[in-house]
């Protein structure tokens, strides 16, 4: 059953119920000395906690990192292994939603007979979509690119990458979009102010003049960047800031709560934040930071036919919106369920009693984007009957009014045999304990990459889709670094 609810009275009674919290509440959990939350690789019991809360996250920056290393023979360091940014960088093929909001999808089965676990437990997909928009449909952009160009950038797979994907992005945009560019090193530069796409020459003639020399001001860079969006802003339109850089922030500001709070008053939920990262050497923590909390997301290329998808395919997949502060809540039946355990998505996490709040940020989602989330879930002896109830909630871009939607799964529906799973299904599960192998920890125990590789094979062989090809050849050179 799905049912769409408009929520503001609710959203009303429960923003009075809060008024004693700070202006603004964020994602918390309680963090580990690693940086993950303590309940990392814990199971769960619903009967003392029914409730999963996280807000939505698109980022993929994280495996696109990790096959940055991994490619160049070094393995990623486990604190940038983030399992669900490994998940959501695969196209899942959800159907889409009728309107504005989002299409839930649940579904699940047993786990791989390689997978060591009680033979109770099983694999749950949460799969959330958004409806595409045709290019036709969507707003003329306003996008101010802020350019890293100090001396670490100074590399054709870095700054040389950034310079051949903006001059081919410059090519997609229509005319009537509008471009600024800022540079920064020991302090930022304003190459080019807001100018229309029709203006080409101008355009291309400011990227080919980009430089790299000096140190990161990546603060200062932020800054002016925000503040030429906010001069260039235009009403109507979608209006992005950009930041490309590896994120080696190593003068002025380099601390991106600081950076933020800097930037909040000019982009006050209009002007979103999205993160490019370049480079075999990254500031993975700082540039994930930015987005999470920028109200965007961030992407890792590491190069040139990457970087044009990224901006060509993806980047215009941001430049409107479907959702604001979008979240999910997955509760779990107590009469079924045994325990859960959420894979990826601690830093995400959100007080289950925030679920309605609407003041707690979620994921900024665009058109044709999906959000998915795999759970193990192990079942009590026998169990019958609903499992679990997934629901998300988010605010209307234009109107901000809150709706929910939601969809149940019963045991039965995860009683089928991995092998016969739907081949989406198994490149999630792949690609997500691919990220929990690289990480360490107790679920690392639980799997091995041989079989992950054969099970990524199995699939890309069914699906023949590049994006599964390159994983499971990804997973293949990760068996040999081993």
């Amino acid at each position: 059953m799905r049912l769409s609810i408009p929520a503001v009275a609710l959203s009303a009674v429960l923003a009075l119920t809060a008024c004693g919290s700070s202006d603004r509440g964020e994602p918390t959990a309680p963090a580990g000395d690693n940086g993950f939350s303590q309940n990392e690789g814990r199971p769960q019991r619903p009967e003392r906690d029914d409730l999963s809360t996280f807000a939505l996250d698109i980022d993929t920056a994280s495996y696109g990192y990790a096959a940055g290393r991994i490619n160049d023979g070094r393995r990623p360091d486990p604190d940038t292994v983030r399992p669900e940014e490994f998940v959501n960088s695969f196209d899942q093929h959800y159907p889409q939603p009728r309107g504005d909001g989002f299409a839930v999808h649940v579904d699940g089965a047993r786990l791989p007979a390689s997978h060591e676990a009680p033979g109770d437990t099983r694999l749950l997909r949460v799969g959330l979509q958004t409806r595409a928009e045709e290019n036709e449909q969507r707003r003329d952009a306003a996008l101010t690119f802020v350019i890293d160009v100090s001396g670490s950038m100074d590399d054709p797979d870095r700054l040389g990458l950034v310079q051949d994907a903006l001059h081919y992005l410059v090519d997609q945009l229509r005319p009537t979009d509008a471009v600024a560019i800022v540079t920064f090193n020991d302090r930022a530069k304003v190459v080019r102010e807001m100018t229309r796409v029709s203006e080409k020459a101008a355009l291309r003639e400011a990227i080919d003049s980009l430089r790299a020399g000096g140190s990161t001001n990546l603060g200062d860079g932020l800054v002016t960047g925000y503040e030429v969006a906010r001069d260039g802003f235009r009403k109507g339109a979608s209006n992005r800031v950009i930041l490309l850089s590896d994120g080696l922030a190593n003068t002025g500001t380099t601390d991106a709560d600081r950076m933020l709070r800097q930037v909040r008053e000019e982009a006050d939920k209009e002007i979103a934040l999205l993160g490019v990262g370049v480079g075999s050497d990254y500031g993975d923590a700082l540039m994930e930071r930015l987005a999470d909390r920028g109200d965007g997301f961030v992407v890792y290329v590491s190069e040139r036919r990457q970087a044009r998808d990224i901006f060509v395919r993806r980047l215009p997949a941001t430049l409107s919106l479907r959702a604001l502060d979008a979240k999910a809540q997955v509760q779990f039946d107590p009469k079924t369920v045994a325990s859960y355990q959420l894979i990826g998505y601690e830093n995400r996490q959100v007080e289950d009693s925030d679920f309605r709040n609407d003041r707690v940020d979620g994921g900024e989602i665009g058109p044709g984007h999906s959000v998915t989330a795999l759970y193990l879930v192990r079942l009590k002896p026998e169990a019958s009957g609903r499992v679990a109830e997934v629901r998300v909630r988010w605010l209307d871009p234009k109107t901000r009014q809150a709706s929910e939607t939601y969809e149940s799964i019963a045991a039965a529906d995860l009683s089928g045999d991995f092998a016969a799973a739907d081949p989406r299904l198994r490149v999630c599960y792949a690609a997500a304990f691919f990220a929990v192998s690289l990480r360490g920890g107790d679920g690392a125990r639980d799997v091995n990459l041989p079989d992950l590789a054969r099970i990524a094979d199995d699939a890309a062989a069914r699906l023949d889709d590049r994006q599964t090809d390159d994983l499971a050849d990804l997973i293949h050179k990760a068996t040999r670094l081993t």
